[in-house]
C-alpha cells in the first residue's frame, strides 16, 4: 500500500515514532536491553522494566544501545567502580543486535505484537490526514516492521541513520520534506502551513523532539500526542509524566488518534 497524493489540503500531518507506538516493544528491544546489560555486567544486575521506564524518562536514553551501556556504567558505579569504563561500546551493540535483530530477523523483532494496522493508516488517508514515520530505530529494523509486518511499500521513513538522535527535530523535519514531495506538496517550514502537525510517540524524548521543533519554526502547529506502551503498569502516573514534558493529549493506543479525533481535540476543520 502506498498513501496516495491528496487532492485538497489534508487537515492535518501525522508523524510516528514507531517502537511503543506502532510495534510493542517489551519482549523485543526492552527485552534485549535487559539481556545486554545482564551480561555485561556477569549477572550481577538485570534491571526490570521500572529500571529502563525511570531512565528512559529522562529524556536523553531514547537510543537502546546508549541506554544499556548507562544501566552498565551506572550499576558499575553503584558498586564503586570507577566512572571510566573499559567494554567497548561496539561490543554491547553487537551482543544486543544478536538479540534483538539475530540472524535474517530471526531474534526477538520476529515477535514483536502490532499495535496498528494498515487499514488504520487507510482511514487516516481517508480523513485527509497525511502520515509518515520517524524513529531513533535503525532502519532495517523499522523497514521490516513497516514493509514486511504491515505491508507498506515505500513508507515515509526517517530512520537512526537518517538523522541525528531524537530530541534533535531534524528528523522530524526530513519526514515533513518527504512527505510535501510524496503528495506533490510546496511545504516551507518557515512559513506556517496552516495545518497542525502532530509526532506520536511514547518517550519524554519524543514529547522534547515537538518542544525543539516550536523552537525553530514558532510559525507552525506543533502537537505532541503520548501514547503509553502495553507494558507499562502505572499508566496514569506515566501518561503525568509525557504531560509535563510536552504532551497535549495522552492515548491508550495508537488506534486512538484518528481523522475525527483530530478534528474534535484539535480544533481543525475540514478543507472543501
Amino acid at each position: 500500500m502506498i498513501p496516495q497524493p491528496h487532492l485538497s489540503t489534508p487537515i492535518a500531518v501525522a508523524i510516528f515514532d514507531i517502537d511503543g507506538v506502532v510495534r510493542d516493544v517489551a519482549g523485543s528491544y526492552r527485552r534485549a536491553i535487559a539481556d545486554t546489560v545482564e551480561y555485561f555486567t556477569q549477572n550481577q544486575y538485570r534491571p526490570t522494566p521500572e529500571d529502563i521506564d525511570i531512565l528512559k524518562a529522562e529524556g536523553c536514553w531514547n537510543n537502546d544501545w546508549e541506554a544499556s551501556r548507562e544501566l552498565i556504567q551506572r550499576f558499575f558505579q553503584s558498586q564503586g567502580q570507577p566512572v571510566e569504563w573499559s567494554v567497548d561500546f561496539q561490543s554491547i551493540i553487537d551482543f544486543f543486535q544478536s538479540k534483538y535483530r539475530g540472524q535474517n530477523f530471526s531474534g526477538y523483532i520476529q515477535n514483536e505484537p502490532l499495535l496498528v494496522s494498515g487499514p488504520y493508516l487507510d482511514d487516516l488517508t481517508q480523513g485527509g490526514v497525511h502520515w509518515g514515520f520517524f524513529s531513533g530505530a535503525t532502519r532495517g529494523s523499522a523497514g521490516y516492521v513497516l514493509e514486511q509486518r504491515l505491508g507498506l511499500e515505500q513508507p515515509i521513513l526517517v530512520a537512526m541513520e537518517d538523522a541525528p538522535g531524537k530530541p534533535d527535530p531534524t528528523g522530524l523535519f526530513q519526514t515533513l520534506e518527504k512527505l510535501s514531495a510524496r503528495h506533490n506538496l510546496d511545504w516551507n517550514l518557515s512559513v506556517g502551513l496552516g495545518i497542525p502537525i502532530v509526532y506520536v510517540g511514547d518517550t519524554v524524548a519524543d514529547m522534547q523532539t515537538i518542544l525543539e521543533a516550536q523552537q525553530i519554526y514558532p510559525q507552525q502547529q506543533w502537537r505532541a500526542i503520548g501514547v503509553i506502551p502495553p507494558h507499562v503498569q502505572n499508566r496514569q502516573q506515566y501518561a503525568q509524566n509525557l504531560i509535563d514534558r510536552g504532551a497535549l493529549k495522552v492515548l491508550d493506543s495508537i488506534r486512538d488518534l484518528t481523522a475525527e479525533f483530530i478534528v474534535r481535540e484539535l480544533g481543525v476543520k475540514h478543507s472543501g
